[in-house]
């Protein structure tokens, strides 16, 4: 099932049910969602940040989330993930080195030496293109508000299984497609290339000054 032609078409698609929502600032979830949350950063004409966090994967089944790690270095396990898999968490530590070495690169290289927008007391838009799992979503959210944020969650499509853990946690949920059946965010796009660090890059780029050819038309 396709639901959506491209991430800017989702991002657009999203904005649009979001015109009355009040924010101080969007972010988006690197990669692919860093592209949806630009579009609708530009659209409701506020200002875009990343919150990067990465998915610890299952041992020979890295697509499978076992976790997920923030900035701060705090990590969100699936409980019963881990009690099925019959892991322990002290068997992973160096997986979780990786991935925190992963997010710290990611971190440097998006923002160029700049610092994070402030969150403290702010109201912000999470975004990402898709939630399968939930894992680095929730992540991200437990650490905005860590951070004294009230979160808003913004998604095109998500499952409900995903939902049912994130609803909880945030102030408001908007999410636009809750499908019965759900294998990957991929299989509800036409169009899911690969996104890569420097499209994301430009995108934060607001001033396009970074010299790089625009990868995307957010109109």
């Amino acid at each position: 099932m396709k639901i959506f032609k491209d991430r800017i078409a989702a991002g657009q698609l999203l904005a649009n049910r979001m015109r009355n929502i009040q924010a101080d600032l969007v972010l988006g979830i690197p990669r692919g969602g860093v592209v949806v949350a630009a579009v609708v950063a530009k659209k409701l004409n506020l200002p875009l940040d990343v919150v990067v966090t990465r998915k610890i994967g299952a041992p020979a089944q890295e697509e499978l989330a076992l976790g997920a790690i923030d900035p701060d270095g705090e990590v969100v396990w699936d409980s019963r993930l881990l009690k099925q898999l019959e892991l322990k968490i002290e068997n992973l530590k160096l997986k979780i080195r990786e991935v925190k070495e992963e997010v710290k690169r990611r971190e440097q290289l998006y923002r160029q030496g700049k610092s994070p927008l402030e969150l403290n007391d702010k109201t912000v838009i999470l975004v990402d293109d898709g939630i399968a799992t939930g894992s680095t979503t929730l992540a991200a959210v437990r650490y905005l508000k860590r951070h004294g944020a009230k979160v808003i969650l913004a998604i095109p499509v998500a499952s409900e299984e995903a939902l049912e853990k994130l609803r909880p946690e945030v102030s408001e949920l908007v999410v636009l497609h809750t499908p019965e059946y759900f294998a990957a965010v991929g299989q509800f796009y036409h169009q899911f290339e690969a996104v890569t660090d420097e499209e994301v890059m430009y995108l934060l780029q607001q001033n396009g000054s970074s010299g790089h050819k625009a990868p995307f038309v957010l109109d």
